[in-house]
């Protein structure tokens, strides 16, 4: 029986949960950063495993997944160990084989409360305690991680997930075929944006789907459409949203290509999170040229106060009259405004921190 080759030397072996899109995008991009900057990578992903119930169990499932392809993934090289892992959430550091550097953009200890946390909380501090290296995505999820393990900031650098900004458009046929009618007699004021609002529902209960849909059914304008993203029409469905509305279209699941092309005909942004982690796609609707109109979500929410400079109109509770506003009486020079204040957590802006700050810290502890 012949035995497998062992792979190169690397410098770093990143170990993926890539349970969402903006993981999987933040991974890929992160890898990418590195070997820009110099650096041989390995990726290891977990295999998603089945659905359950519980957050506790799905994550007990998911941390059991990420330790188990770590463990191929060193057998694999033709070295003792890479000099740097990287541990992509605190979810895939929570069994890991040896210690590393860890990912994340929200720490358990804020985001997994009461039961849904319940054995993730101490063992994630004690994770948090002894990685080398902790790489929050935001300042916000830093302070989240401090209030868990006090003096955890010593050993941090913030590190934030890019909005690829010079990303290229979808190519090919467009997910959704341009809208016969006009929007709203505003729409000529940007033009070639046909959808007046977008939204992601990839976790409906937790990225507020109902307040949306609510906010959307009282707000909207005959002729006027909303694209959901993120989730079939059959998940929507399991989790008790009907949507026989013939100005909701729902795509399902889509790559960040066809995203990108939806996000540049879209005048709004649409969200009413629970809590936010980050908000990757809300940056890279605003990258886009979108409005952001949101509610005051709680968590290491970043594009929250950039939406406030651009528009307080826009972050409200009140999410119909905010939408309303957004398409009725939009704040002029909106897009250039936030485009400007985007510019930061675009690629060229981290991949100068990988190679500036993170690929010394990781290879030279």
């Amino acid at each position: 029986m012949n035995e497998r080759a062992p792979e190169p030397t690397v410098d770093v072996l990143l170990v993926g949960v890539r349970s969402t899109p903006g993981l999987r995008l933040a991974d890929e991009q992160l890898a990418r950063s590195l070997e820009r900057a110099g650096a041989r990578v390995a990726v290891t992903e977990a295999v998603p495993p089945r659905e359950v119930r519980t957050l506790a169990l799905t994550d007990l499932l998911w941390a059991r997944a990420a330790r188990r392809a770590a463990r191929e993934a060193l057998r694999r090289f033709d070295q003792p160990r890479p000099p740097a892992v990287i541990y992509s959430t605190t979810t895939a550091a929570l069994l890991w084989p040896l210690p590393g550097a860890i990912r994340f953009d929200a720490p358990a200890a804020a985001n997994r409360p009461g039961r849904h946390g319940l054995w993730q909380r101490p063992l994630e501090r004690r994770r948090l305690r002894h990685a080398p290296l902790l790489l929050p995505w935001s300042e916000g999820g830093l302070a989240e991680a401090r209030a868990a393990v006090p003096g955890c900031e010593a050993r941090a650098l913030v590190l934030s997930a890019p909005v690829v900004l010079d990303a290229p458009p979808a190519d090919g046929e467009p997910i959704l075929p341009m809208l016969a009618g006009a929007t709203s007699e505003r729409s000529a004021e940007a033009p070639g944006r046909d959808i007046a609002a977008l939204t992601y529902a990839g976790n409906p209960h937790k990225k507020g789907f109902d307040r949306v849909l609510a906010a959307w059914r009282r707000a909207h304008q005959p002729g006027e459409r909303l694209v959901v993203v993120g989730i079939a029409r059959e998940r929507l469905h399991d989790a008790g949203f009907e949507l026989p509305d013939a100005d909701i279209h729902v795509t399902g699941p889509i790559s960040a290509a066809q995203l990108r092309g939806l996000l540049g005909r879209t005048r709004v942004f649409l969200c009413a999170p629970r809590r936010e982690d980050y908000g990757l796609i809300q940056l890279e609707a605003l990258a886009e040229g979108c409005r952001l109109v949101t509610t005051p979500a709680p968590g290491p929410y970043v594009a929250l106060t950039i939406a406030r400079e651009l528009d307080r109109r826009l972050v409200s509770e009140d999410l119909a009259v905010a939408l309303r506003a957004a398409l009725d009486t939009p704040t002029a020079g909106y897009a250039t405004h936030a485009a400007r204040l985007v510019e930061p957590f675009g690629r060229a802006a981290i991949d100068r921190l990988v190679a500036e700050e993170l690929l010394p810290r990781l290879l030279c502890r």
